[in-house]
């Protein structure tokens, strides 16, 4: 009699729906790297969990950093990181509070899709914070308020062209960044740091015709004064919420 065949008793790797895939959330900072896990409806199911970020901090640094954060996470099946520079289709264009000479040109969405064996998508900090913030309609600016100054543009519902705001002139001779950064803070102190937000705001909304402009990042904690109605603050943990957007099958972005 022929031999009859033995059935695998290997188990079979069921397809994970869309709708049950976990995404690591991974927020880069000037001064801490931070990572938690999302559902699918943006909620963590883990403890964020952060580490500060050294200076300087090339990206062989940081990737072991972050390997290290996700070792304390539960598992996950696709990453978003929001990084705070240029970047486009996950390659780092500008990466100034990080050390331009490390990181102009490096591929960093295909260096985290090898370390940790999934797929990944990278874009502007400010602007995956911004996804996570936005209502949606008209015109609205965010701005983040720590180590430097990011910012992200939308219209009803899309991400527009990444624009570096922090980078150009403001006020004597110098840039937002180096008036309104976290060097900045310490070096004038509260009050005057918050004049200058003040005639910052002013400027932005002369410069995008915001509908509405969204203020986040650490050093919000520091405003004294009494925004517009157009202006509201967001917390932080907006910048790693955000991450579940870039997955979305939705109109608020579209990545390579």
């Amino acid at each position: 009699m022929p031999a009859t065949k033995k059935k695998s008793t290997k188990p079979v790797k069921k397809a994970v729906s869309e709708n049950q895939k976990m995404t690591l959330a991974i927020d880069v900072g000037g001064s801490r790297l931070k990572a938690t896990v999302l559902n699918e409806r943006g909620k963590m199911v883990a403890k964020r969990v952060r580490v500060n970020t050294p200076s300087p901090c090339p990206p062989q640094t940081m990737i072991e950093l972050l390997k290290g954060l996700v070792d304390q996470l539960p598992p996950f099946d696709r990453v978003s990181v929001g990084f705070p520079g240029v970047v486009r289709h996950g390659v780092i264009l500008g990466a100034v509070n990080l050390g331009n000479e490390f990181w102009c040109g490096f591929n960093l969405q295909r260096a985290l899709a090898r370390r940790f064996g999934k797929p990944v998508k990278v874009i502007n900090d400010a602007d995956m914070q911004g996804l996570a913030a936005i209502k949606g309609k008209g015109v609205e600016l965010v701005i983040t308020l720590g180590t430097g100054v990011g910012s992200g543009l939308f219209e009803d519902d899309r991400l527009g062209p990444h624009l570096e705001l922090g980078h150009i002139p403001f006020r004597n001779e110098q840039t937002f960044e180096e008036q309104l950064g976290r060097k900045a803070l310490e070096e004038v102190g509260k009050r005057r740091w918050n004049r200058r937000l003040q005639k910052a705001i002013e400027i932005w909304r002369t410069l995008t015709n915001f509908d509405k402009l969204y203020l986040g990042g650490g050093n919000t904690e520091y405003i004294s004064f009494k925004l517009p109605p157009d202006v509201e603050i967001v917390p932080n943990e907006l910048g790693l919420i955000g991450g579940i957007w870039l997955w979305k099958h939705h109109g608020k972005v579209q990545t390579k």
